[in-house]
């Protein structure tokens, strides 16, 4: 045999590519190992790991030029993942030294792993893309790095081999290992992942905090807190991927596949089946929360895809970096174009901010006094973004705990209790958008939906007109109240919006009352 094929594949943006390697033995020329196909330095790197790889495991390749094409050559290839295929590919030339491998081994898998000097299979970063891709192939099998495996087979109708050696992966082609495929059991395991180790439960007092929340996630609107130090807004936060409607597995997968690009998945994290919570120090710049870099890789909103983007000390953030997020925020995705192709990450994620009322902190506080003028106030409020404001449905002040309340026995209802409100309402919403493609939540709405699915009676039109004299609400707050109060009759269970929703739904909008300056 002069040509050998291997299939393996590349990772590009959050799902893989089919990638062809092809190894050619010529029959003359200078002995020489050339690798083409659009591949960066860590690729270019992997002939010498390879040959390396290959002696120390006791295999031969053939002494004759060898030419090493990644196809399709116009897609740049990136990191050690095709280490594993390029030596099988190369060993499977001198078939006669190492031994024949079974007919047709090579075109029923797909190969990905990255080789130590000694022949030992190494994790990669995006095998959970990698296996759905070979599935979409029509791949029987994958071979995959061991460490690696656990996460590969959560992928249903392909057989997944967690893969040591180099000498192992060539023995199981010519069939001579005795490697059995991962067998897991998927709905176990999915529901065993499915576990909070905290609670809202666990939070004492903020009775109108937690109800402001839980209106939030019900009806998917972003929510802004405002509250002294020490008041619990993080602790809050913290609890409310527990109160979101739990993960389909489809949403698992889509999630998981992020995660796995970003090299965030191990063997002992190898699926995410609750939902994610991210909360990115305010240093953070514009690539790390956008994603990109020359290698574009998800950031911190596609890392909150499905679950809750925390951004504590609001502030604080720069302006810039706050600006960036309003495409995700519109879109639910982010767009990256790069010199190595255009890019997509998925980021549809719930918004939870918090900030101080002023920049010492205690404007309002009972117990401390306030030691900032309006000037610095007013410009302590300046510092969010604009865009960024119009985005946020709710604002709530979230004020210090009592000793009383400190001390009770039980923070209230747990968390199970109020997701299973949330979902009440969520499904709601998915009936009431049906007819409405890429509208879930009633965070959702333009304009057009607002004015069909939010008719008021004459009491509650009253009562936003007082509101909208006398508070000087913007066309901004008008819309967004009419949301709130939407989402307020979908948890009580009230096919139209009544009176009380509505005052229910001015309460949270603190920022735009000027209660605070």
């Amino acid at each position: 045999m002069s040509l050998s094929c291997v299939y393996s594949g590349a990772v590009h943006g959050v799902d893989a590519v089919a990638v062809e390697v092809e190894v050619n033995a010529a029959d003359s020329g200078n002995i020489d190992i050339k690798l083409v196909g659009l591949p960066d330095a860590a690729v270019r790197e992997s002939v010498d790991r390879v040959i390396t790889a290959v002696k120390n495991s006791g295999l031969r390749w053939p002494n004759k030029p060898i030419t090493i094409n990644l196809a399709p050559a116009d897609l740049r290839k990136e990191g050690p993942s095709f280490d594993l295929p390029i030596a099988v590919g190369m060993v499977s030339l001198s078939e006669e030294q190492n031994g024949p491998l079974k007919d047709g081994a090579l075109e029923k898998c797909l190969i990905v792993g990255e080789l130590a000097l000694d022949g030992r299979v190494r994790p990669i970063k995006g095998i959970l893309p990698l296996t759905l891709e070979a599935k979409k192939q029509g791949k029987k099998a994958i071979l995959v790095p061991k460490g690696n495996a656990m996460e590969a087979s959560i992928v249903e109708g392909i057989y997944v081999y967690g893969i040591e050696t180099l000498r192992e992966a060539y023995e199981l082609l010519a069939g001579t290992g005795n490697i059995s495929p991962e067998k897991l059991d998927r709905e176990a395991f999915f529901q065993s992942k499915q576990t909070y180790p905290i609670d809202f439960n666990e939070v004492k007092g903020q009775a109108h905090a937690k109800r402001s929340l839980e209106v939030s996630m019900a009806g998917g609107h972003n929510i802004l807190m405002l509250g002294s130090p020490g008041t619990g807004k993080s602790m809050l936060a913290k609890r409310l991927t527990t109160v979101l409607p739990t993960m389909s597995e489809a949403e698992a997968i889509e999630t998981t596949k992020i995660h796995s690009v970003a090299g965030l998945v191990d063997a002992k994290n190898s699926f995410l089946a609750t939902r994610p919570f991210r909360s990115p120090h305010h240093t953070i710049s514009d690539v790390g929360l956008l994603g990109g870099s020359s290698h574009p890789t998800p950031g911190e909103v596609s890392l909150a895809h499905n679950g809750i983007l925390f951004l504590d000390e609001l502030p604080e953030f720069r302006r810039s970096t706050l600006e960036v997020m309003r495409q995700p925020l519109e879109d639910g995705q982010v767009t990256i174009s790069r010199a190595a192709g255009k890019f997509t990450f998925p980021s549809r994620f719930s918004l939870v901010a918090a900030m101080n009322p002023c920049p010492c902190g205690y404007l309002g506080d009972p117990a401390r006094d306030c030691r900032c003028s309006p000037n610095q106030i007013e410009k302590y409020r300046q510092r969010i973004s604009g865009p960024l404001l119009d985005r946020i449905d709710l604002h709530i002040d979230v004020p210090a705990v009592n000793y009383k309340e400190l001390r009770a026995e039980s923070g209230g209802e747990s968390s199970a209790v109020i997701r299973e409100r949330v979902e009440e309402a969520r499904n709601v919403q998915l009936t009431r958008f049906v007819s409405h493609p890429g509208v879930n939540t009633n965070a959702d709405m333009g304009s057009r939906l607002v004015s069909k699915f939010c008719v008021l009676d004459k009491a509650s039109e009253r009562t936003l007109e007082l509101a909208m004299d006398s508070l000087n609400f913007s066309a901004r707050a008008y819309d967004r109240i009419l949301k709130v109060a939407r989402t307020l009759a979908d948890l009580e269970g009230d096919m139209d919006i009544r009176e009380v929703h509505v005052m229910e739904a001015i309460q949270y909008r603190t920022l735009d009352r000027n209660l605070w300056a």
